[in-house]
């Protein structure tokens, strides 16, 4: 059931399985290099060590390699069916855009540049001088702590919470969910999620959510 009426002024998406057709951007690299970071996400899970840590540990799996491999790597990530001709419907009708992630910044940018979208919000990989990864990142987004985020941006977009859609796909985007004046649950496989979100769109393709955020 719909919240109470509303006048959207900002989407907000997840960006891994909503505006791009992979589930982790983390997982994606790892496949790419032959690496496994199932033990770290146990621990992580299990508590024993922060985010902060688990990113750490998932970036010394990749090695000393220079950003630019990183980015020809996620340059192979999709765009989900429809992000295009959503972002400028969106655009169309004077909404503004937002990316909570807790994936990688460097496809979050790419994304930005393509789609438009006004404020991003993803983790990064840090690198030095010479563009090498240092194997330490800089947590933006929790896994856990999107909501705070959410927060972050509503303030600095001066909207309000109801004012805000959610567009996400898997469980850590709920607490977004609940806050949000509209939330959309895209492309899912867990039911939790849908009973948490407002509106269920199913498939991949982005532009099924038009209909809710322009009605």
């Amino acid at each position: 059931m719909l919240k109470s009426c509303r006048k959207l002024r900002i989407v907000v998406f997840d960006m891994d399985g909503v505006l791009v057709d992979v589930r982790s951007s983390w997982q994606f690299i790892h496949d790419a290099f032959g690496a496994s970071n199932l033990e770290n996400v146990k621990r992580y899970v299990e508590g024993e060590i922060t985010y902060g840590e688990l990113m750490r540990r998932d970036i010394a799996l990749w090695g000393r390699v220079h950003i630019n491999r990183i980015k020809e790597t996620l340059s192979a990530v999709p765009l989900m069916p429809g992000a295009t001709e959503v972002f400028a419907g969106l655009k169309g009708a004077g909404l503004r855009t937002g990316l909570i992630s807790a994936g990688v910044s460097v496809l979050a940018d790419r994304l930005q540049a393509v789609l438009g979208i006004d404020r991003v919000f993803a983790n990064k990989v840090l690198i030095d001088q010479q563009g090498f990864l240092t194997g330490e990142g800089e947590e933006i987004v929790g896994l856990l702590d999107k909501l705070s985020v959410l927060k972050r941006l509503v303030a600095m977009e001066k909207v309000s919470l109801q004012e805000c859609a959610v567009i996400g796909d898997g469980p850590y985007d709920i607490p977004m969910f609940r806050e949000a004046g509209l939330s959309i649950a895209f492309n899912i496989g867990d039911d939790e999620v849908r009973k948490a979100a407002d509106v269920v769109v199913e498939g991949k393709d982005l532009r099924g959510i038009l209909p809710c955020l322009l009605e």
